[in-house]
């Protein structure tokens, strides 16, 4: 049962790339408001036609960054407290990152957020195509979780190891959640993991952090995995 996924030429993606240079970063753009700077002038009409065509600049800007900041306070209220949501239509998943993460690109990913300050925090989303109609056909939470840890989640330089995997069904859908721990020669990556199976693809979620920074995390790290909901398409 589990051969297929062990050996399944399909499951061969990295959800982790360690090298930066993968990495490319996809920022909004920013707007730029110039002051114009003029000598001081005696007349005094001079001086209020400038300060009416300032007020008149000023307006529209003031208004379309009152518009823009509230569009996005609108998006962010829509997710929980502190997270912001995605929602992929194409795909057929959903789910919430902590605000501040920015989107970056991987080659191969689906998608990817992460904290540009501490790259070891980060979700990613990925998925192949499945043959399977449910993950309970795969195996146990913990045979499964443990072919894509050793196998897909961390390379064969880092020693990983499986703290918890655990089933729980939402609105029809079975998913698994695991917890595992990897540690690489320069460092040591706590991680929470969700995977399930729908629309003929095999969905995994994937959010970490620094060991050194999991109790801090964990509590972010848990709404994540927790949040990840696949639907049809």
């Amino acid at each position: 049962m589990m051969a297929s996924l062990r050996n399944s030429p399909a499951i061969n993606w990295t959800l982790f790339p360690n090298a930066s240079s993968q990495l490319g970063l996809q920022r909004g753009l920013p707007f730029l408001v110039r002051a114009e700077l003029t000598p001081a002038a005696s007349n005094s009409t001079r001086k209020d036609r400038l300060g009416r065509r300032q007020v008149l600049a000023v307006g529209p800007i003031t208004t379309w960054v009152s518009l823009f900041y509230s569009t996005s306070s609108s998006f962010a209220a829509e997710a929980k407290k502190g997270f912001l949501s995605v929602v992929d239509k194409k795909d057929g998943y959903s789910f919430l990152y902590p605000f501040g993460w920015q989107e970056v690109v991987i080659e191969g990913e689906d998608k990817v957020f992460k904290d540009v300050i501490e790259p070891l925090e980060s979700v990613s989303v990925n998925m192949i195509p499945t043959s399977k109609q449910d993950i309970r056909d795969l195996g146990s939470p913990q045979e499964v979780a443990e072919v894509l840890i050793k196998k897909v989640l961390t390379s064969p330089s880092q020693k990983s190891k499986l703290v918890e995997a655990t089933e729980h069904d939402v609105e029809g859908k079975t998913y698994y959640t695991f917890e595992f721990v990897a540690q690489a020669p320069n460092f040591t990556r706590h991680a929470l993991g969700a995977i399930s199976i729908g629309n003929g693809k095999f969905y995994t979620v994937t959010t970490g952090a620094k060991e050194r920074r999991w109790e801090k995390m964990k509590d972010k790290l848990h709404t994540v995995i927790d949040s990840f909901k696949i639907f049809n398409v």
